[in-house]
């Protein structure tokens, strides 16, 4: 396990109370360097979407907590969001919830000439995704072709 990952394993340990406390749900954790600095980064939901009120109720008591565990060793900026409109689908359980929406995927590289496609997202597995395009047959990918996929916005 990196440090990253075993940061963000210990943070979202420290986490998941909290935000059960705060009848809201973690819908992911990171730790990346951005702009040459770190940022340890708390995305969560419920049903209906958060507010700043439960975000700042969450961050505050983390933040306590996370200062007082004091285990990352590098200075950071702790920040706690919602995962916003187009969040990206990282996990199987963002998928499943996902299914019968409209997606946007991005390829690593191109597949018919091209890297973006959308549709619905149809079904998935350990292996593949796979979507339907408006008036199109569906199509499926290899996870391991898929660099992001995301909820589409619908403006």
């Amino acid at each position: 396990m990196s440090k990253r990952e075993e940061y963000e394993a210990r943070f979202e340990k420290i986490l998941l109370p909290i935000t059960e406390n705060c009848g809201v749900e973690i819908y992911d954790v990171e730790y990346v360097k951005e702009g040459g600095g770190w940022y340890l980064r708390a995305y969560i939901d419920k049903a209906g979407g958060v507010t700043i009120e439960d975000c700042e109720k969450v961050s505050r008591a983390v933040s306590d907590i996370m200062d007082k565990e004091d285990f990352i060793e590098d200075a950071y900026i702790l920040e706690v969001s919602s995962p916003g409109l187009g969040r990206a689908l990282k996990k199987d359980k963002h998928l499943a919830k996902s299914i019968g929406e409209e997606v946007e995927i991005k390829t690593y590289k191109p597949i018919e000439k091209q890297k973006e496609f959308s549709g619905v997202l149809k079904a998935f597995d350990g292996e593949s995704i796979t979507i339907e395009p408006e008036g199109e047959t569906s199509m499926k990918f290899a996870r391991s072709d898929v660099a992001l996929i995301r909820l589409a916005l619908d403006f």
